[in-house]
């Protein structure tokens, strides 16, 4: 057995037993000779088959032993693709280089997305692999976006768009003189000069214009491999040659007919370029969001500088209707800042001393002085432009059956165009009585003509209406679109796993503290026995100034909300799990439970009724009393969002049940879901017990996807099929979920719901397109009912047709989730 040694950063581990389960787990897998784990060094050493079991494979059951393995992962521009064949080529150059984990190349962004164990291969040796299978990495233009200089998606569509115009410039005439012919008798000099005229005319667009496609299909060829460009350089060389060998063969001439495959085929690229600039512009915006300049503030001077020169720890000036430089800590002024380039949400945000501030949004008011804490790549929107680069590259499961395909298709389809050839050579016959019965209806098909002339036009039909283009683009391009929308409404999507996984979703679960509620306890009701609320609500904010219990910061936070003047406390006692005493204005004041009241001998009856029926609403309730005398009571409570019951309310219109995890009483469980309209209730469960009622909710409704903070509640967010984390702002931990809803409001799980549906309706019309295509016109080019030319217009339109499907993603009401 000829066997490797790999060394794998194992992430997770704390002692020799962690250690020796990674270990066991990797013996245990076919094809590992030897493998040993060192805790001190946090490695693993393994002999494998490569055979067997490859590197991925091995860090999967890093994985599958409750641990990770330490990688890195890069995206690398690609250039010289043209087709879904080229990206199957370039995915397994990248895979067979030692120390790659994953690869995966979106035709659609022209990207590689590369997981790789850094300390075994570099990006050198990537690059070298792209090199030697026929493309090149191109250089990363994202720097140069910022400062609004031309993308490389536009400034290939510029370089399509001048192809096209050149190729018509010469096909025009040829069209011109083939209609005066076909349509009017018309034929310029002899008939043998009008074809020679026609072939020479083609030369150019072949040679000039067209030169970019044979050079493609050449290097495919001479890499060992076939993309759509061989099958346009066969189809077109083969028309162009039946030209010259017209004067000396039966063979009717297609030289003309050669320039408009082309023509057609550039025009093509022209309008599926434009498309899928369309489709990537969410990057672009993303992008152009961030500033390009900040003032420095330094010994109290100003300095305009580029961003690029901004440190962490420089203080910077913002003035109002100013974009916000970079990511920071507000240490000096107040204002209201549009936060919707991040959260998606329209309201501008108020900001206080303290607050943290997103690069790239938008100060509305005041002088703000700002202390930088991200720059660069660490920023926000930089972050979010990443992870949407992230999802764009990966792949959606239902795309598996499409990649087995396009990895044989182009070989395939060369060897239909051979028997179709033979066929007509050898069993003409036949096929003539199918032109024959169709001649009345295709006027461009010729049962008479030679049994040559007949097998080249079907061949060449055959190789140039086939379309792997439509296949490497139907999900890649949806996904592109799906995943731009999404990072404009709020929404960041981790992966196009998750896409398919929204879409089948038959449950929504939620945490309960900080995702269907506010998160914080707050002060709901103020019962008065004796003088007004504020009057109440005041001394017992005066009693709870020495306390940290939370409900009693409860209960100071809104008497200072209210504006009220809070007197000082002597004497303070805090009773564990009663409540507090203190000393406010000469008097004795006591705030707490019914306990605390009762024991000191204070009649509660003046607000029993009303602690009762608080209570039965799952509000925790403190009464105030001075001098042994109730004055009346305060209810607290962790209240629900206020667009909670809403979106239950339109997740139900989705036909998506709803159910709550807490670990709440049941009786305040049923009482907060009966408020936000919750379906089903699961309570008394602790923290390490949520994966389990997970598992069990999975089993009895199928589907189903969790959303909480994001770090509390990782594990259920693993185990759901879809883990949605909900936060604000910088606050949100992005790498938490496989999706990450950058606002706190809970219409964002409507959204990506929404988004799910819409985004996968699309991939599945788009494959479905692409499959019917192929099916239905390559048997029809075989039969020789496709004229060489409109087979080419047809091929054209389908990859055209598959991105401007996914384009039409933008018309849809993802974002009205009100």
């Amino acid at each position: 057995m000829s066997t490797q040694t790999v060394e794998l950063d194992v992430l997770g581990m704390t002692c020799a037993s962690c250690a020796n389960t990674v270990e066991r787990s990797l013996k245990r897998t076919a094809g590992v000779d030897s493998a040993h784990v060192n805790i001190a060094t946090e490695r693993a050493t393994v002999s494998f088959d490569p055979q067997q079991v490859n590197i991925a494979g091995l860090v999967a059951k890093v994985r599958d032993a409750g641990y990770d393995a330490a990688m890195e992962k890069v995206l690398l521009p690609i250039g010289g693709m043209t087709c879904a064949a080229c990206v199957r080529h370039v995915e397994r150059a990248l895979s067979r280089v030692n120390g790659v984990v994953d690869a995966t190349v979106n035709l659609a962004t022209e990207r590689a997305a590369v997981q790789y164990l850094p300390h075994v291969t570099t990006v050198e040796a990537l690059r070298q692999a792209v090199a030697d299978a026929g493309y090149e990495v191109l250089q990363d233009k994202s720097a140069d976006l910022v400062e609004d200089a031309p993308d490389l998606e536009t400034l290939k569509m510029q370089g399509a768009r001048r192809r096209m115009w050149i190729a018509w410039a010469f096909t025009g005439p040829i069209v011109v003189l083939m209609l005066l012919k076909m349509v009017f008798g018309v034929h310029w000099a002899s008939m043998r000069m009008m074809e020679l005229t026609l072939t020479a005319l083609a030369l150019p667009v072949l040679l000039w214009p067209g030169w970019p496609t044979f050079r493609s299909a050449w290097n495919a060829v001479r890499h060992g491999s076939a993309n759509m460009d061989v099958l346009i350089a066969l189809g077109t060389g083969a028309s162009w040659l039946s030209g010259p060998l017209s004067l000396i063969t039966p063979l009717a001439s297609y030289g003309g007919v050669a320039a408009m495959i082309m023509a057609i085929h550039l025009t093509g690229r022209y309008i599926e370029a434009s498309a899928r600039g369309r489709a990537s512009q969410a990057i672009r915006k993303l992008l152009q969001l961030g500033a390009k300049q900040a003032t420095l503030l330094v010994d109290g001077q100003e300095y305009l500088v580029p961003l690029s020169q901004v440190r962490v720890g420089d203080l910077l000036l913002v003035r109002p209707g100013d974009k916000i430089p970079t990511d920071g800590l507000l240490e000096e002024g107040s204002s209201t800042v549009d936060e919707s380039m991040a959260t998606g949400e329209s309201m501008p945000v108020t900001k206080s001393i303290g607050d943290n501030l997103i690069g790239g949004t938008i100060n509305q008011g005041g002088l703000l002085h700002l202390r930088a804490t991200r720059v660069g790549a660490d920023t926000f929107l930089s972050q979010v432009i990443r992870m949407v680069e992230e999802a764009q590259g990966t792949r959606v499961p239902i795309q598996a059956f499409a990649d087995r395909v396009t990895g044989v298709f182009v070989p395939a389809v060369i060897a239909i165009a051979l028997l179709t050839a033979v066929l007509w050579l050898f069993a003409g016959g036949w096929l003539r009585g199918v032109l024959a019965a169709a001649q009345s209806v295709l006027p461009w098909v010729n049962p008479e003509a030679s049994g040559l002339t007949l097998a080249l036009a079907a061949s060449i039909s055959v190789l140039v209406v086939a379309c792997p283009c439509a296949l490497g683009l139907a999900t890649p391009t949806a996904l592109m679109v799906g995943s731009g929308i999404g990072a404009q409404n709020g929404i960041l999507i981790r992966n196009g796993a998750a896409i398919q996984t929204l879409n089948g979703v038959q449950m929504v679960v939620f945490d309960k503290t900080g995702t269907l509620t506010v998160g914080r306890p707050q002060v709901t009701d103020v019962v008065t026995v004796e003088g007004e609320e504020r009057e109440v609500l005041r001394l017992a904010a005066a009693a709870e100034q020495g306390s940290e219990h939370p409900l009693g910061q409860a209960v100071l936070r809104e008497a200072q909300h209210r504006g009220i003047e809070v007197p000082a406390a002597s004497g303070f006692e805090a009773i564990r799990g009663q409540g507090v005493l203190a000393e406010v204005e000469g008097a004795t004041l006591r705030v707490g439970s019914r306990r605390l009241l009762t024991e000191a001998g204070i009649d509660l009856q003046p607000v029993e009724e009303e602690l009762e029926r608080l209570e039965g609403l799952a509000r925790t309730t403190m009464v105030v009393a001075r001098e042994g005398v109730v004055l009346g009571a305060l209810a607290v409570a962790d209240p629900i969002r206020p667009e909670s019951a809403r979106a239950i309310a339109d997740l139900a219109q989705l036909g998506v049940q709803s159910a709550m995890l807490t670990g709440d009483n049941h009786q305040t469980a049923e009482a907060i879901a009966a408020q936000a309209g919750i379906d089903h209730v699961v309570a008394g469960v602790l923290p390490e017990g949520k994966v389990a009622e997970i598992r069990h909710l999975q089993e009895q409704f199928g589907s189903v996807a969790m959303v909480g903070d994001g770090i509390n509640d990782a594990p259920a967010l693993t185990q759901a099929d879809v883990g949605i984390a909900i936060g604000t702002g910088t606050d949100i931990a992005i790498e938490s979920a496989d999706v990450t809803l950058l606002s706190g409001d809970l219409a964002g799980v409507v959204r990506a719901v929404r988004l799910g549906r819409a985004t996968f309706r699309k991939i599945k019309q788009n494959l479905f397109w692409a499959f019917f295509y192929n099916v239905v016109m390559i048997p029809l080019a075989v039969f020789g009912l496709m004229h060489p030319a409109l087979a080419e217009l047809a091929m054209a339109s389908s990859s055209i047709s598959v991105v401007t499907n996914a384009n039409l993603l933008r018309r849809s009401n993802i974002a009205s989730s009100r």
